[in-house]
């Protein structure tokens, strides 16, 4: 049984921040390891620095060469960077800019090589991070550059909501330039694509905002919902998308108006994450939807101002690891039901034939 869970690679994030602390707060609950073999991508010695910080001394990763060698029953961790690299807690350093990166191009190497099955990823700094091999605005972006993908989304999911964006990390001039017709209805499609591979959700709503306050006022405040969302919406809703707005932000969140959706989606990045966060701050995840593979991580940042004091939260962590997991055995499932569909056949009505009669009741038993 222990050989047929899931492998779940983990990137370290960075080495100055919260990243090691939330990953061994998570895998030193045993429930984890009943679901999944924890691989994490970094250095046993960083590890262990992290460990005395944090008075954590009595957890212990099992060190392995590489994904093949992992033990099921163990939290593992393979060797990527150099071991004499230097711990500065809460400080921006190229050294742990360059210790992020490696840390995530070797595990995205085992997830391209299938010796994982799906990356969770823990915060970087977007600062230090950038060099000739990483020029991104953030981990989604580098990634589905990696994997040849243009069709992906930035998904925040929660209990309480799942929320994507039509822009993400671009300045807020921008954003009118980049809302097109075209954008909308290709990430109306991922959405409803993921509900239904990755969250099992058979004919979701999505709820879609509008961009401009009010939703344009009918015209008054912007022309965009009227010309560009809600032809989208339609065009959408002609393609079997049950989209639904464009719903003004403010009135949206503050009425409670979101629990009624599968999902939602924004038009820019502030529009979605700051209810989100607000919301769901400590268990929210960022999940890359429309990927060929699975990707998820906590909604928080590098916290640097309370590394190495114990004190960062390993909830939204937790709920990556989850998500993911849930996620790749809905995407079995979903393959599994989909396999070998019955051959569709189209009726011509001119070869009914009309001497049969159908009785409309209920059948006798």
């Amino acid at each position: 049984m222990s050989k047929n869970k899931i492998k779940i690679g983990i990137s370290q994030g960075d080495i100055n921040g919260i990243g090691y602390e939330v990953i061994m707060k998570t895998l030193s609950d045993p429930r984890i390891l009943e679901m999944c073999t924890p691989i994490v991508y970094g250095s046993p010695k960083v590890a262990a620095y992290h460990r005395k910080a944090l008075n954590m001394e009595s957890f212990n990763f099992h060190t392995v060469r590489d994904a093949g060698e992992a033990d099921p029953r163990k939290a593992n961790i393979i060797n990527c960077i150099d071991d004499n690299i230097r711990v500065e807690l809460g400080k921006i350093s190229d050294v742990a800019g360059e210790a992020s990166y490696m840390s995530l191009e070797a595990a995205v190497n085992d997830l391209k090589s299938g010796a994982i099955d799906a990356l969770v990823t823990a915060p970087i700094s977007k600062d230090n991070i950038q060099s000739e091999k990483f020029n991104f605005p953030g981990h989604t972006e580098f990634l589905a550059e990696q994997f040849g993908s243009k069709n992906y989304l930035m998904l925040m999911v929660s209990e309480m909501m799942k929320i994507g964006v039509v822009t993400t990390h671009v300045p807020l001039h921008n954003v009118t330039s980049l809302i097109t017709k075209e954008a909308i209805v290709n990430k109306l499609r991922i959405i409803a694509s993921s509900l239904e591979q990755d969250f099992s959700i058979k004919k979701p709503r999505i709820a879609v905002l509008g961009l401009n306050p009010h939703a344009g006022d009918g015209g008054l405040l912007g022309s965009e919902e009227n010309d560009i969302i809600i032809p989208a919406i339609e065009k959408a809703k002609n393609e079997g998308i049950l989209a639904i707005g464009p719903y003004p932000s403010d009135g949206f969140f503050g009425s409670g108006d979101y629990t009624k959706f599968d999902a939602i989606l924004a038009m820019y990045h502030d529009q979605g994450l700051t209810p989100f966060k607000v919301i769901s701050f400590e268990r929210g995840v960022n999940y890359t939807a429309g990927l060929p593979f699975i990707r998820t991580s906590p909604a928080h940042g590098t916290a640097f101002d309370i590394a190495g004091e114990g004190k960062a939260s390993p909830e939204s962590f937790r709920e990556a690891l989850y998500l993911a997991i849930d996620i790749h055995k809905n995407r079995e499932l979903y393959k599994e039901i989909s396999k070998n569909p019955l051959k569709k056949y189209e009726i011509n009505p001119n070869q009914v034939d009309e001497s049969v009669d159908f009785v409309d009741e209920e059948p006798t038993i």
